[in-house]
This record gives structure tokens, C-alpha cells and sequence, in this order.
């Protein structure tokens, strides 16, 4: 590789902004009042009111009116006039997300300002351990309810489909044993060094988990399914390799983002309760606020996002803040899905035999094991919805009924369900991504919501489930 002064670099990058827009029919509508005005997610003012039949009204955690389709997805939200300022931060300002090219820049290579606070430790910032509640769904759960298209494939309302289209006969492919590369310990770095070689490896489509600057075995486990993919050795404690890596494919690990009115908007619920009585009362599962809708959409910690931004009010659009540079999705075709409980880790394999990616993964539990042997994917869902059923599932506290818990990023199985052929069993999203790989499931395999969409994106119906011990 050509060796580069990376500190000599200016590197701009822009950071993508995905919205999803308003799915509602327009045909039936008022005048909004002339002291208000709402604002769709991406930043347009609406000028008409959503008809009562075709939305759910509710407040997100800053009091604000909110308009819901029914499947959750975000339709408006009602500001003041004077307070919003009309398109102040629309799409005539200059596109969101935008970098400033007169804002402050980095002041080293790992593109942390010193205002960014960056090296500090978070640590004593963590929320206790609550006990897990993710569980299995039955075959007859809510995520069945979602449209097909012509095609066979499942549609969620605005977001992109999984195709489910049945698998053509392929090779069985030849699993490649472990890479033989001795793999070299992590030693104790500064949290940048380490949050840049959690970002090398989020783009190469091998997951760290939750990028969080600290070392684990997450991260140990990376690098090892990263040697085995491509066949070198890695050494983690070489920063200034990994900045030259990185260099080459997407820039610096942490860029400036502009936060957007629609990032400000929500929806979001004031807190997502432990009960699942209580969970099936609220229009959706949502994020409760912009710090865990924005660390969940760059693959960080939360409370890593916090410590990057010291002082910062989230809530204010315009506001910018340091966030990880994270990777696009890996993209190809998935035809073996190898989950090993031993790890932690699942294996994602093409026709070819090669490893695509990895995930670190929580598989089961002594009490409520995963299965064994091999299966097969059944159907796919993205922002599936969940029934609980105690008689099929496990039991939740008191409740003793069925219960049908609307979708969201917080819901039991997040933002994606890969129903595999053995029943009640699935690859699932998860509301709680810093656990992934260390606490227990209800016998399913829990990927982050990034990383469950990215498999699930991948793989098809009839795509080989295997679970080794």
C-alpha cells in the first residue's frame, strides 16, 4: 500500500441523510391553524392537515403534537410558526447534513476537533443491565401481516423490500476452515485509535457491534473473521495503518453532521416501558430521542455520541455535532448463514464459499437455547410488528394474553425478523444494541437493527441457516 502523510490530508465528506417520506393520501384535508404549521420528515411545511381516519395524533418527549401513519411511520410534526422559522433549515438552505466548509475542522487525524472532547472516558455514563426480553415470535406474529408485492417480496411501507423470491438451486458452498493468521491482541489504546479501528472494520462488513472506542471481545472477534475474509494479517495496534486504510475507503472514522429539522421532529415516545401490556398501548416503538435515533443511524454507543459532543443540545436543528463516519451496507448474495454459539458471531457465506461479513450476535441461553443443526430462512420482514403469545412464547411478568405490540426501532425484535424454517425461531434486530454478544436471547439469534437489515437484505428464502456449537 503507498504509504500517506495522512495528517497532510483535508478530506470532506458528506454525510447522507436518509428520510422516509410521507405515505398518506392527499386527498382529504383541512387548512393547518394559521399559528402552527407541520413539518413533514424532511423538513417541507405541509399545507394541509392530515385527515383523522388516515393517521394516529400523539406527542413526542418534547410535548409536540405528532402525526402517525398507521403503521408508525412519522407523517408530521406540529411546530409553532414563529418558532420554526418557515424552510429556515429546509431544503433551500443547502441540503441537510451538509458539512460547513468554513466550520472548524479537524485538529488530528482521527477527526476530532479539541472541542470535540474526544478522549474522554464515557464509562460512568452507562445505564445498569436490565434483564433481556427479547424473545421468539410464532408463526402466526404480526410480521405476516405485511404486504407482497407481485414479485413475492415483502414490502414495509416506504422503506426498502427484502426480496423473498425462492432460492435457485446453488452449490452447497465450501466453508473455508479458520484462517491459520495468528491473531494479535488488542492492547489498550486511546478511545479514538480505538474507535477508528471499530470504523476500519464496520466497513469492511465485518461488525465490531456498537461502536464505542473501548475493547472487547467484539472487537477481537472482527479482526479474526476479518483475517479469514481476506486472507492477511492484521495488526490492530498499527494506528497508523488503519488510518491509511481508511483513508483509502471513506475517509476519516469521525466527520461533522448538521442536525436537520426532521432529526429534531421525531416521532418519539418519552420512555419505551418494561411491561408488555404497557409497550402494546403505544402508536409505535420508537426511538426516544435524537441522541438514540442518530447513534443508532451511525452504529455508535449513545452515550459515546454524548461524549463526542459535550454541551451539545440535540434538539436544536442546525446544531453540529461529531459523529462516526460510518460504513455503507455490504452488499452481494448471501447463501449459507453459519451462527456460532461458542463465539457469539455469525458468518454470512456467498456461492463461492468466501465469508461476505459477520456479526457479533447473541444466540440463545442455557434456560432457553437456540437450536441445533441445520435450517433454513422462511420469510423475511422489515419493521415487523410483534405478538406476544405466553403460551407459545415465553412469559413476560404478569402477562398471561395475547398481545400485539406495534413496529419500531424499541420493539422486542427491532427493526427486522428472518423467520427461519425450525417455528418461533428468528435473525432479529434488537432495541438494545450494546448488549449484542453479551447477554442472552429467548433461543433466537439477535443481531444490532444495522446489522439484522444488512443480512436480511442478503439472504433469501431457502438461504442454509446453520447453527454450530
Amino acid at each position: 500500500m503507498k504509504r500517506l502523510f495522512v495528517t497532510s490530508l483535508g478530506i470532506a465528506a458528506l454525510v447522507s441523510v436518509q428520510v422516509a417520506s410521507p405515505a398518506l393520501a392527499q386527498t382529504r384535508y383541512v387548512r393547518s391553524p394559521s399559528n402552527v404549521v407541520l413539518v413533514a420528515p424532511d423538513g417541507a411545511i405541509l399545507d394541509y392537515t392530515p385527515d383523522s381516519r388516515d393517521v394516529v395524533i400523539s406527542r413526542d418527549n418534547m410535548g409536540r403534537r405528532v402525526y402517525l401513519d398507521h403503521w408508525g411511520n412519522l407523517v408530521a410534526t406540529e411546530m409553532r410558526n414563529d418558532t420554526y422559522g418557515g424552510n429556515r433549515y429546509g431544503p433551500s438552505a443547502g441540503g441537510y447534513g451538509r458539512q460547513d466548509p468554513y466550520a472548524p475542522r479537524y485538529n488530528d487525524r482521527y477527526g476530532q476537533s479539541a472541542r470535540g472532547g474526544g478522549y474522554q472516558d464515557y464509562r460512568q455514563y452507562r445505564p445498569g443491565e436490565p434483564g433481556e426480553v427479547t424473545g421468539s415470535i410464532p408463526r402466526d406474529a404480526s410480521i405476516d401481516r405485511l404486504p407482497l408485492d407481485a414479485d413475492g417480496a415483502i414490502m414495509d411501507d416506504g422503506q426498502e423490500d427484502a426480496s423473498i423470491e425462492p432460492q435457485r438451486a446453488l452449490p452447497q458452498p465450501n466453508i473455508a476452515p479458520s484462517s491459520n493468521k495468528p491473531i494479535i491482541a488488542v492492547t489498550k489504546k486511546p478511545q479514538a485509535e480505538i474507535a477508528a479501528l471499530q470504523v476500519f472494520l464496520d466497513r469492511q462488513g465485518i461488525s465490531p457491534g456498537v461502536i464505542d472506542g473501548h475493547l472487547g471481545d467484539n472487537v477481537n472477534k472482527a479482526v479474526a473473521a476479518w483475517q479469514e475474509m481476506t486472507g492477511e494479517t492484521l495488526d490492530p495496534n498499527n494506528s497508523e495503518d488503519i488510518m491509511q486504510r481508511l483513508t483509502y475507503e471513506g475517509g476519516l472514522p469521525i466527520v461533522d453532521y448538521t442536525i436537520t429539522a426532521a432529526d429534531a421532529a421525531g416521532p418519539y415516545v418519552a420512555s419505551i416501558p418494561d411491561d408488555y401490556a404497557h409497550k402494546a398501548q403505544l402508536p409505535a416503538m420508537s426511538f426516544t430521542s435524537v441522541t438514540e435515533a442518530l447513534a443508532e443511524r451511525f452504529h455508535m454507543d449513545e452515550e459515546y455520541l454524548k461524549s463526542l459532543n459535550p454541551g451539545v443540545d440535540f434538539s436544536v436543528p442546525g446544531s453540529i455535532i461529531k459523529v462516526i463516519n460510518s460504513g455503507q451496507p455490504k452488499t452481494g448474495e448471501v447463501v449459507r448463514v453459519v451462527a456460532n454459539k461458542a463465539k457469539k458471531q455469525v458468518f454470512a457465506y456467498g456461492a463461492d464459499g468466501r465469508l461476505i461479513a459477520a456479526y457479533p450476535a447473541t444466540i440463545g441461553s442455557s434456560d432457553t437455547p437456540s437450536p441445533s443443526g441445520t435450517h433454513t430462512v422462511e420469510r423475511i420482514a422489515l419493521n415487523p410488528g410483534y405478538t406476544y403469545n405466553p403460551k407459545i412464547n415465553f412469559k413476560q411478568g404478569n402477562n398471561d394474553k395475547i398481545l400485539q405490540i406495534p413496529p419500531g426501532p424499541n420493539g422486542p425484535v427491532g427493526t427486522v425478523w428472518i423467520a427461519l424454517s425450525k417455528p418461533t425461531y428468528g435473525i432479529h434486530g434488537t432495541p438494545e444494541p450494546s448488549k449484542i454478544g453479551k447477554t442472552n436471547s429467548h433461543g433466537c439469534i439477535r443481531l444490532t437493527n444495522w446489522d439484522a437489515t444488512e443480512l436480511a437484505k442478503m439472504v433469501k428464502q431457502g438461504t442454509v441457516v446453520e447453527f454450530v456449537d
